[in-house]
């Protein structure tokens, strides 16, 4: 891959050790010929990544989803140092960043592409999101009746506390809480997961990657809350169906070169069970 020459630092100093990290990166950009630039403010402008080779987070996920729109934008790679919980989306732990950074700014790395999904609650209400998508009631304690359509298709009618839309790379986050499924964030698709059906037999459902769904609030006297990503909150136009589909823009994210999705999964989820000896031969 290309050398990183301009680089951008959005560290959560709210972070254990955030600080202290940056102040290490920093210095080995520096002597690596970096120019760069460092804030503790996120969310990112839109145009707050424009002409930079890469984005360095270092915090947890919150603080990645906090710059996704304008790295989409500006096809900007986003390298993701983890000083949170779990950190899925950043891949990078402070021992890993502090020993291959040099090696990355040089341009030992890959880049995935992840898929973003595009909600529209009515005219001049727009956004993306990285992970879901989250319809629920304004009020917390009222179930919500929403009538799903895929294209011109009904799909169905949900009474259910809400609804998550997720991209594959936000399987793992409120999807997952939800018993959704984990879908390997190479796969371009949207999944629809209710949260607490009234119904037993109301599961996740998988669609392809060009549909594009619409969703009505059935319920009188009632508004939606529609949430991007946990963290942003769209105003939704009474009457107009909130719309939802995969977004031509990509969030390019950067990986090692030896970066595995599964040995993630294992470790971040604490998947147990070893695998099975091979037979021994009796002979």
């Amino acid at each position: 891959m290309q050398p990183i020459r301009r680089l951008a630092f959005v560290v959560n100093e709210q972070k254990a050790g955030a600080a202290e990290l940056a102040q290490v990166l920093m210095t080995a950009a520096r002597r690596a010929g970096v120019e760069l630039t460092h804030t503790e403010h996120f969310p990112l402008p839109e145009d707050g990544l424009k002409g930079f080779d890469a984005c360095c987070v270092i915090g947890g996920d919150g603080t990645l989803l906090g710059v996704v729109k304008a790295a989409a934008r500006a096809q900007v790679p986003v390298i993701g140092v983890n000083r949170g919980s779990l950190g899925f989306l950043t891949t990078f732990s402070a021992e890993e960043a502090r020993t291959h950074f040099t090696d990355l700014l040089a341009g030992s790395y890959r880049i995935a592409l992840r898929s973003l999904l595009d909600c529209s609650t009515g005219p001049g209400q727009h956004d993306l999101a990285l992970n879901d998508v989250l319809l629920k009631g304004e009020i917390n304690s009222r179930l919500v009746r929403l009538e799903v359509f895929a294209g011109d298709e009904l799909v169905t009618d949900y009474y259910c506390d809400g609804l998550i839309f997720t991209t594959p790379t936000g399987s793992t986050a409120y999807n997952l809480s939800a018993g959704g499924p984990l879908i390997h964030p190479a796969a371009e698709v949207i999944a629809m997961t209710p949260v607490c059906p009234h119904t037993l037999s109301n599961r996740s459902i998988i669609f392809r990657h060009d549909v594009r769904l619409r969703v009505y609030n059935r319920m009188e006297h009632s508004r939606l809350l529609v949430a991007m990503d946990g963290q942003r909150n769209l105003t939704f136009c009474q009457g107009s169906p909130v719309e939802i589909s995969i977004s031509p823009l990509k969030l390019p994210l950067v990986q090692r070169v030896d970066y595995s999705h599964f040995t993630v999964m294992r470790t971040k989820l604490q998947w147990s069970g070893g695998a099975a000896e091979a037979p021994k031969d009796p002979g």
